[in-house]
């Protein structure tokens, strides 16, 4: 469990979901865990931090009238959050492409956190950040609560995550991160996985970060991405499913 006091008004804790390359389902598992949380009502604040090439949006069919372009132009946080009532969390969506966004350092995460450090009726913000070990991405991860790098059993997701582990680990050396196993064949191939780069964090780093969860691989997972769906409302019985709404548990916020 995370700590979080319940007594208001206090900055949310931020939960980062990081991975070092694309195509291993961070935005999927970003929103996914964003609706579990929320069913076990924890309050939610969905923040698409892939600046310049987000796709929650995408993903979730929407088009919202303000997004993160806008907090970064000095808008408030408030003006810049859209509202998603059947799935129980709020999103401050990104915007794939935009030229304000591209090529955004510590300065731009500094004002994402700044303004997440607000006063906000919410338990938990959840920052999607890009794939990769950019400025940006660093500043981000490192400024978050808990970090959760996600992986899959190929070597180049393996590979990538460690230097994801490695950078956080330089950056917030007594920072809480913790691995998420995607796309695995089973439970017992996930927690290989999750095992081969504990081994080379703890030679290498002399740390141990320990496994937050396991997502099996389920085909329905692309059916509810290409009609733009949010998993747990078009799947809600999948074994991926069950497994989010798993690592939610563990993950969702009790009172200090």
């Amino acid at each position: 469990m995370i700590e979080r006091s319940r007594l208001l008004p206090r900055p949310p804790r931020l939960l980062a979901i990081a991975s070092g390359k694309g195509g291993v389902g961070k935005t999927w598992l970003a929103i996914s865990l964003a609706q579990a949380l929320a069913a076990q009502r924890v309050r939610v604040l969905l923040v698409d931090a892939d600046v310049g090439l987000a796709n929650v949006d995408v993903q979730l069919g929407l088009d919202p009238k303000r997004d993160l372009s806008a907090l970064l132009r000095g808008e408030p946080i408030g003006a810049c959050i859209t509202p998603l009532p059947d799935l129980g969390f709020d999103v401050v969506a990104g915007r794939s492409g935009s030229g304000l966004l591209a090529g955004a350092d510590e300065t731009t995460g500094e004002r994402i956190i700044t303004a997440l450090a607000a006063p906000l009726p919410y338990d938990l913000a959840i920052l999607d950040l890009g794939a990769g070990i950019e400025r940006l991405q660093r500043h981000l991860a490192a400024s978050a609560d808990t970090l959760l790098v996600l992986t899959t059993d190929e070597p180049t997701a393996l590979t990538d995550a460690y230097a994801c582990l490695k950078l956080a680990t330089l950056d917030n050396p007594n920072g809480d991160r913790r691995i998420v196993v995607n796309f695995a064949s089973s439970r017992s191939a996930g927690e290989r996985t999750a095992s081969i780069l504990q081994k080379s964090c703890a030679r290498f780093l002399g740390t141990t970060p320990p496994l937050a969860g396991i997502i099996r691989r389920d085909p329905r997972v692309p059916d509810a991405i290409r009609r733009q769906q949010a998993f747990l409302t078009r799947h809600p019985t999948s074994d991926a499913a069950r497994d989010v709404e798993a690592l939610a548990a563990a993950l969702a916020p009790v009172p200090a």
